[in-house]
């Protein structure tokens, strides 16, 4: 985690439970039910892929905030059985069943809910616009923050940006070749997603790859918005390059190069800080 004015950078991997990781990340003599708090020491946020696909309960969740330190976070990614549905719009009692499950059971470690769509899905303004609607802003009196990973190129639109930031809701920025990539800050935090590892390289990214990052999520934490990114939305002061309000940052290393994750977030992490 590195503070900045008003602001905080975190930087991780998604999940923790990864066998390459034993060995080269993790000592061969940890026992497997202290990799969480392992890991935790080492990085500042995790994403959390097991919500995805199955319901926790609260005793868990209490567990995990237990094993992880002051200053962590942990993002939660959505289930599949309220993002893979035919209608967005439909979708409140699934939202409703999983944000009650237990989630404020993490108190003060518990950072932004990922709801990822999946690449099939498209942008119909009404549809997205009521689930957007439906997401809540707060459980059991604890403040919830979403974001949103759109993966069809339809949502690389200024309607669907502007959606995001009427309902103060974070487009996920994909670092990949696969899904588009909207950099337009639409909440007060950015939620970054890197997908361009490479296990060759010791620290997953090359180092002027991550220099470029470590600028980017610097940029984004003071305010200002980076210039070698590509903006959608319209009516934003991108053409200035700063918007003044500073952002609190995630961003997580996944898909490519998943065996040097780890090493890619400590090393964005201390690149951040220094």
């Amino acid at each position: 985690m590195t503070e900045q004015p008003n602001a905080t950078i975190r930087a991780g991997i998604g999940g923790w439970t990864y066998k390459p990781w034993r060995g080269t990340f993790y000592p061969d003599a940890l026992a497997q039910k202290n990799e969480l708090a392992y890991a935790a020491e080492k990085l500042a946020t995790i994403e959390v892929n097991g919500t995805y696909y199955r319901t926790q309960q609260p005793a868990t969740f209490a567990r995990w905030a237990e094993a992880v330190p002051d200053g962590f976070a942990f993002s939660l990614k959505a289930p599949r059985y309220v993002v893979n549905r035919k209608r967005l719009d439909e979708a409140g009692e699934g939202i409703a069943r999983f944000v009650n499950s237990g989630l404020s059971a993490l108190g003060d470690r518990l950072g932004p809910i990922l709801w990822q769509l999946p690449p099939t899905k498209t942008f119909q303004a009404e549809e997205f616009a009521a689930f957007l609607d439906l997401l809540p802003a707060t459980v059991d009196g604890l403040a919830l923050r979403h974001a949103v990973e759109l993966r069809h190129d339809s949502f690389a639109c200024a309607d669907a940006v502007n959606l995001c930031r009427e309902a103060r809701v974070a487009i996920v920025y994909a670092d990949s070749d696969d899904y588009p990539a909207i950099a337009d800050p639409t909440a007060d935090f950015v939620y970054a997603r890197l997908q361009r590892g490479d296990n060759a390289i010791e620290t997953g990214y090359s180092a002027a790859a991550l220099a470029a990052w470590a600028t980017r999520l610097s940029s984004w934490a003071r305010g200002d918005l980076p210039k070698d990114l590509a903006y959608v939305g319209q009516g934003h002061v991108q053409s200035a390059g700063k918007d003044g309000q500073s952002r609190d940052v995630f961003a997580y290393f996944i898909r490519e190069g998943k065996v040097r994750a780890p090493q890619a977030a400590m090393a964005l992490q201390q690149r951040v800080a220094g």
